[in-house]
């Protein structure tokens, strides 16, 4: 299903306080600020793993889509034998969706999965967002952001208790990487990193320790082979699913390029490049021609149903 596109000043948005409420099991409820793509997968992970979940979003019409999501991709899993209609309960029970901050009271981590248009914006939303998130959570839980082009230190800065905020980056898909990249800043105590690491091993992943750097290890390695791919492409070498074939049949990989950009979204891929040559000035990291071009013509990826492929109204490749 393609996701539909909105500002996320929403985000940002000031919510009276109220009483919190701390669970007692370390990890009883899970925060999520930001449903799309990646943060419904972080859901669903959280939740598949008997952990109750609230969401945060801007609307309740994004709220609808992102229940229209689990749904599909859950009637999947039940026409491939791999998941009851009776567990698909059971899970989507372990789900709730709001709007108001307040809901995550209790929560034991939170985690920002939002997605930004340009890294201006994205500090200044992300910093109002960790704001919101301090005003109704217990001065121990965990709030962390999925971000890998911003660094968790300037993201943190500003709150009362910085020493409990971390990167915390699932690779897409998060329900089958098995692995997640945690980032220390300079203000994060050993005991919440230790806090993250068992959060980690609850869903099954390994965790990969970064050191604070814009890109962590896995967008820096990917931003530039997407970027070289359309180079490639540029200069006629080959096509977009020849392409797409090396990589997958070749080297392994679950996606070509090609499909990774037009998953992650082409706007994200551009944002991603832009960050890294802004921060270290590298010419491997200027977003190609073709990238902006596709961006300006709103041709994004799955969210638009047009990207290096074309995809139908529930975000499957048709071509």
């Amino acid at each position: 299903m393609s996701e539909i596109v909105e500002s996320i000043e929403g985000y940002g948005l000031k919510i009276n306080n109220s009483d919190q409420q701390k669970s007692s099991n370390i990890f009883a409820k899970v925060g999520v600020v930001g449903c799309g793509i990646l943060g419904q997968e972080i859901t669903r992970l959280a939740a598949q793993n008997g952990l109750e979940v609230v969401f945060i979003e801007i609307s309740e019409a994004r709220i609808k889509e992102a229940f229209e999501a689990f749904e599909m991709v859950f009637d999947s899993e039940i026409d491939r034998w791999g998941m009851t209609e009776s567990e698909k309960k059971s899970i989507l029970s372990k789900i709730k969706g709001t709007t108001d901050y307040q809901e995550l009271a209790g929560c034991d981590i939170v985690i920002e999965s939002i997605k930004s248009k340009s890294r201006e914006d994205s500090i200044e939303i992300r910093k109002r967002i960790f704001k919101n998130i301090e005003e109704f959570v217990s001065e121990d839980t965990i709030i962390a952001t999925n971000s890998t082009t911003l660094v968790i230190t300037e993201l943190s800065n500003e709150l009362d208790h910085p020493e409990r905020c971390l990167s915390l980056h699932f690779l897409s898909p998060a329900t089958e990487a098995n692995v997640v990249e945690v980032v220390r800043s300079l203000y994060t105590v050993d005991s919440a990193y230790e806090k993250v690491e068992a959060f980690a091993r609850l869903l099954n992943k390994k965790v990969i320790p970064v050191q604070e750097s814009p890109g962590v290890i896995s967008t820096r390695l990917i931003a530039p082979i997407i970027n070289e791919a359309c180079s490639i492409l540029m200069e006629g070498v080959g096509k977009v699913e020849d392409i797409d074939s090396t990589m997958k049949l070749g080297f392994g990989f679950p996606l070509g390029p090609f499909e990774m950009a037009d998953k992650y979204g082409l706007d994200t891929v551009v944002r991603w490049l832009e960050n890294l040559y802004k921060e270290f000035g590298n010419t491997r990291y200027k977003a190609s021609p073709l990238l902006k071009r596709m961006v300006r013509a709103n041709r994004l990826g799955r969210e638009t149903g047009q990207g290096f492929y074309t995809y139908d109204k529930d975000g499957y490749k048709i071509k």
